[in-house]
Formats: C-alpha cells, structure tokens, sequence
C-alpha cells in the first residue's frame, strides 16, 4: 500500500471507513430502544464522542505498536496469545461475517422493498438475494485485488450520493417547519441497546490501525484526523436522522423495512427510484469493503499461527487470499439464516464494543508494564478511563437487556479458550493429526491453487508438527 503522506487523504480514509451503510440501518434501532426523538438525537452526538474517545485511544497504541491487525495485533503484544486469539476467534466468527450479513440483508431489503411496496419482502427471497450477492463479491475478490478495490472507489458514490440527498430535502423540510413527536420514555437499558444501535452505523473508526504503519508523522496527522473526521461524521449522521425525522413521524419510521426508501416515497415524487438505488449501491461497496477486510484480518491471524496456514496462503497467479475470502463467505451465509438484521446489530455491536474495551485497558496496562517505552503519542488519563466507565455501564446494561442476543455473542467467543490450548499450544501432536492436517491442507492448496507468499522465504517451507493449528 501506498503511504498516506497527505493529510487529506488520511481524514479522507477515516471518514470514508466510518460513513457507511449502517446509516441507513440503524436509525430504526436506535429510535426503538431510545423511546423518543430527542433521545435518538443525543445518542447520535453521543455516539460520536465516544467513538473519538476511542480513536484517540488507538491512535497511542497505533504508534506504540506498529502493527497491522488492529485490536488484534495490540492485544496478543499486550497480553499474549489466548485474549488475542480469542478477539480474533470472536472476529472471524462474529463480528466480520454478522456485519456482512446485517449489509447483505440491508442490501436485499432495499432492492426488494420497491416490488414490495405494501408488505416485507419475502424471507426466501431476501436470503437468496444477500447470498447471491456474497457470493459474486467473494467471486471477484477471489479473481483480482484490483477488481475488489475498483468495486469499493465506484461504489462509495452511493452512499455520499444517497446522504447529500437525503440531507439537503431534509433540510428543506425542516425550513418548511416540521415538529418532533415523542413516543416513550426509554429505560436505562433500552438506551444502552439504543447506542449499540449507533454504534453499528460508527464502526470503522478503529480502520486507520490497519495502516499505521502507512501514515506519514503520525503523531501529527492521527490527532488530526480524528479530531476532524470523528465530529464531522457525528454531524452528518444527526443531519441525516434530523432529514429522517422531518419527513416521517416516529411511528412511520419504526414500521419502515427500509428508511430511506420511504423517505424518497414521501418527498422525491416521481425521482424516488434514486434513493434505493444509491443506498444498494452503498450497501454492495460496504459487503466488498468488509469482505476485503476481514479476508486479510484471517491472513494476518494465519501468519501468526493462530488459524491453520491454509488461510495464509494466496492464489499463484491473482495473489489473492483465496482460502481465507472462502472462510468469511462460509461464515457469513450460515448467519444470514439465523437472525434478523435488529438482533445481529445487538450482537454484533456488543463483541465489537467488548473488543474495544479490552484493547483500551491493554493501553493502561501497557503503561503500567513498560511506563519508560516512547510513545509518540499520549493522551491524558481521563480519555481512556472515561470510555472505559462508559465501555463497562454500556455492556453491563445490554447483557441484562437482552441476554441471550449479548450473552450468545460471549460464550462464542468463550468456546476460543479450548480450541487456542488444542490447536495453537498443543505443539508435540499425535502424528495421526499431524498428517490429516497436512493432508487437508494440501488438499485446499490443490483446489485454490494457492501457495505461502513469496517474498518470505520461511513461509514456504513444509509444515511441521509445531508449525500447524
């Protein structure tokens, strides 16, 4: 990858990571737990801060460990190969494939939801459509990187385009003189639920980690970044559901399956076809982004020794993560006939919100273990420990709101503790094991026609009994 050397760019990477579809998904969710409008609001704001709290956070331990990987690569550097295999399990089995499933249904929804004008699309129909759409990114991800990366630089279109829109008839709207409407008072819990709602629509905050190592003067242009994107994407969100909320009375929205659409029917007339196009455009360059993302968080997993090394293996020819895109694709299409998309946000946004808290307390222990390392970067105390008593209230009150949903999430992720001690500590293995390890991979190198990458010669060598999950 090339460096980010323009201050620009890298606030553009940011935002761009951070605005995606979940704006077109959460505002339903958030408005339901949050009870009324004016809550639904303060969450958004809300919402914002705290992710900025959290980028600061990253960005120190972005510098401290210059590692690509994220959560991941900070966690096994600070406390050691089970919590970072366990935020890895957790990733390639929650949080990656639920976040592809919860778009790929967005996605299919607002496809859909035009024929369907007066009723919900069919089950049926919605999961063939999302699986049909995994499939053929995964296919194109599979063939080329250049394919993959084009699909995410024209397909971002969609979403600016869909947002612009959608804010500036709002805004119309609002000069026209519209009033909010309250509908309950939410419980402490329901709140709670409410901002792991807005979290969803925030994820990606956390992306610019992936390429630290990229960033020219970080010390400089990370803060500057955050400080920049975090409130600017704050307030296009609280724009957009202000846009929402001048069209659409509470209970107009909370009974919409797709918001925008709506929003279009009510306000755009005979040009209402442009928003479910723009947000399925959006919706299908977000599923590509994720797919390319979490394909490379299992490579990465795999050069580390923490998942079988077929993962870590790329096509001959394409040098594509083959094995590790079949992997995200497999785990994606079993939880799109699980759950609905409100049930997978909570899910989802409860492991990714555990993930970020763990890593943020790795930061304080960090500074407890090595006080004397550099650190180019350092923020005051009260930023991590205040994210953290909000990290702490957020995700004691969801599990007590919906414990089976979070609870479900956490015993996932718990099930990691054996297989590490099986397949990772485990070294000296019967050789029965050993062999049919050995025999699957090749096997899967066969049929991928992939290899270890070329440019370590170590990674080439036969696998041994102490090199194998």
């Amino acid at each position: 990858m090339e460096s980010l050397n323009n201050p620009l760019l890298i606030l553009l990477f940011l935002s761009g990571n951070i605005i995606g579809s979940g704006i077109f998904i959460s505002p339903k969710g958030v408005l339901d737990h949050a009870g009324s409008v004016g809550f639904s609001l303060i969450v958004w704001v809300l919402g914002g801060g705290i992710c900025a709290l959290g980028s600061l956070c990253y960005a120190e331990l972005g510098v401290t460990i210059p590692k690509s990987g994220g959560d991941y690569s900070y966690v096994t550097e600070i406390f050691g190969g089970l919590v970072g295999f366990l935020l890895l399990w957790s990733a390639v089995l929650i949080m990656y494939p639920t976040t592809l499933a919860v778009i790929a249904l967005t996605f299919s929804n607002y496809v859909l939801q035009p024929a369907f004008p007066d009723c919900l699309p069919p089950y049926i129909a919605t999961r063939l459509l999302s699986t049909t759409c995994v499939l053929f990114l995964t296919w194109v991800n599979c063939s080329s990187v250049r394919w993959g990366t084009r699909i995410q630089d024209i397909f971002t279109v969609g979403k600016l385009l869909a947002l612009v829109l959608i804010i500036i008839v709002g805004m119309i709207q609002i000069a026209k003189g519209t009033a909010f409407e309250f509908i309950k008072d939410p419980s402490v819990g329901q709140i709670a639920l409410a901002f792991l709602q807005a979290s969803f629509a925030y994820s990606g905050w956390n992306f610019l980690n992936y390429v630290t190592e990229e960033v020219v003067e970080p010390r400089k242009n990370l803060p500057r970044a955050i400080y920049i994107s975090i409130p600017l994407v704050t307030l296009v969100y609280t724009l957009t559901n202000i846009a929402y909320f001048s069209s659409m009375s509470p209970q107009e929205l909370l009974e919409s399956n797709a918001v925008a659409v709506t929003f279009g029917e009510k306000l755009l007339g005979v040009f209402s076809w442009v928003m479910p196009i723009s947000v399925a455009l959006s919706t299908f360059g977000g599923i590509n982004g994720y797919l390319f993302t979490s394909s490379r968080l299992c490579f990465s997993g795999a050069r580390e020794g923490h998942l079988p090394y077929l993962l870590a293996m790329i096509h001959l020819k394409s040098c594509t993560p083959i094995p590790a895109l079949l992997v995200c694709c497999t785990a994606t299409i079993l939880i799109l006939c699980i759950g609905d998309t409100h049930n997978l946000i909570n899910y989802v946004s409860f492991i990714n919100y555990l993930s970020y808290g763990v890593t943020i307390a790795g930061l304080l222990y960090y500074r407890w273990k090595k006080p004397k390392l550099v650190r180019p970067i350092k923020v005051n105390l009260l930023v991590p420990c205040s994210y953290l008593v909000f990290w702490a209230v957020l995700l004691g009150f969801s599990l007590y709101s919906e414990p089976v949903v979070c609870g479900m999430g956490l015993v996932i992720m718990l099930t990691g503790v054996p297989i590490y001690f099986i397949g990772v500590q485990w070294k000296n293995k019967p050789h029965c094991i050993s062999s049919a390890v050995e025999r699957v991979t090749y096997l899967g190198q066969k049929l991928c026609y992939v290899v270890f990458p070329q440019d370590d010669p170590s990674e080439i060598q036969p696998l041994t009994e102490k090199s194998e999950l």
